[in-house]
């Protein structure tokens, strides 16, 4: 199927080829309604001859000279007088072309007449000689307008997608250093205190960059991957927190080999850290559970509040780079197939992502 469809886009988008395919169908179509009229096969490729020229003419002279630089510019005049005179032309050649082969191959059927009756017969040479030329002009009028308006679409979609992944990788880059940034102070702290955790940081940070920088290349990634991300960064925070923090991290996968894309479910986790356990003296909870099934992915990432959190407004929480930065990458990656819901109380916070994976 999907080949298919790339082969109908490649002849529509090839201008030889499709002008040719048009052509040799409207050829082989008149013997074909010759035979089922019981008409003369060999009469009707006659004609067929004889309007040919006539029709490839009028096809080319309409639409790439008359439409676009005389009715397109508004120039009706000109436009009229062009259409009307060519017209007049072509059909006077299609009736000499057609009475001459008629002579030739098909003598039974050819009835004499002199090219002065002809010249001085215009409503005649329109009214029999008009239709079986221009219907067919007509005919590949509409066909190039649809090509234009599919070569057109397909144009805004490729425009999109290019923005679309122009934007996500810049979401991406800046993903990193947004997470660096937070990662350095902690490790800045832990220095000020002299603490023996900070050469363990600095290890879990570059195996955290190596993913980010040289793992998060293509559009989806294995599920596993940003789990371990994940732990990683939990394992880093949690060298920072300590007793401090209770820290709760489940997944359960129907299948290992589920993919999604990058760098979308750190943010939340991010999140969590900035404004649960950073913000509080107390002791602080966060729980941040995954699990898929043959549809979907959830997401949910809890944590408690200090007391200054707990009087910020619900939205506030929200505004953080990474978490409207993770909110774009949803849009730009799953559009209309994702959930994304926040529940702020006096005490706590909570996020929860909803992804389909069909």
């Amino acid at each position: 199927m999907v080949k298919r469809k790339h082969l109908i886009d490649w002849v529509i988008q090839n201008r030889v080829v499709s002008h040719l395919i048009f052509w040799f169908l409207l050829f082989i179509s008149l013997p074909i309604l010759a035979a089922l009229n019981d008409a003369s096969v060999k009469k009707t490729l006659i004609s067929g001859f004889s309007f040919l020229p006539a029709q490839l003419i009028a096809s080319y002279l309409l639409i790439y000279y008359q439409v676009p630089k005389l009715l397109f510019k508004k120039k009706y005049f000109s436009f009229g007088v062009s259409f009307l005179v060519s017209a007049y032309m072509l059909l006077f050649m299609s009736k000499v072309l057609g009475d001459h082969l008629t002579k030739i191959f098909v003598p039974q059927y050819y009835k004499y007449t002199s090219l002065l009756d002809i010249i001085t017969a215009p409503f005649h040479l329109a009214v029999v000689y008009f239709p079986s030329v221009y219907v067919f002009v007509f005919l590949m009028l509409m066909t190039k307008a649809f090509k234009d308006r599919f070569e057109e679409r397909h144009q805004f979609e490729v425009l999109q997608k290019e923005k679309a992944n122009t934007e996500l990788k810049f979401l991406k880059a800046q993903t990193n250093p947004h997470f660096l940034f937070n990662t350095l102070n902690n490790l800045y702290s832990l220095t000020l205190e002299k603490s023996e955790k900070a050469p363990e940081v600095v290890l879990k940070l570059s195996d955290i960059l190596d993913y980010m920088l040289y793992q998060c290349k293509d559009p989806e990634v294995p599920v596993l991957n940003e789990i371990s991300l994940i732990q990683d960064y939990i394992d880093l925070e949690s060298l920072r927190y300590g007793d401090k923090l209770s820290l709760d991290f489940t997944y359960h996968l129907h299948d290992p080999n589920v993919m999604i894309a990058p760098l979308i479910l750190i943010s939340f986790v991010e999140n969590a850290f900035k404004h649960g356990a950073s913000t509080t003296l107390k002791d602080s909870v966060i729980k941040i559970e995954l699990t898929t099934n043959k549809d979907q992915l959830c997401f949910t990432v809890y944590n408690t509040l200090s007391y200054n959190e707990q009087n910020m407004v619900t939205d506030q929480s929200r505004q953080g780079i990474g978490f409207l930065n993770s909110e774009r990458q949803l849009e730009l990656n799953y559009k209309n197939n994702y959930d994304l819901e926040s529940i702020k109380t006096d005490h706590d916070f909570q996020v929860e992502l909803k992804i389909n994976l069909q």
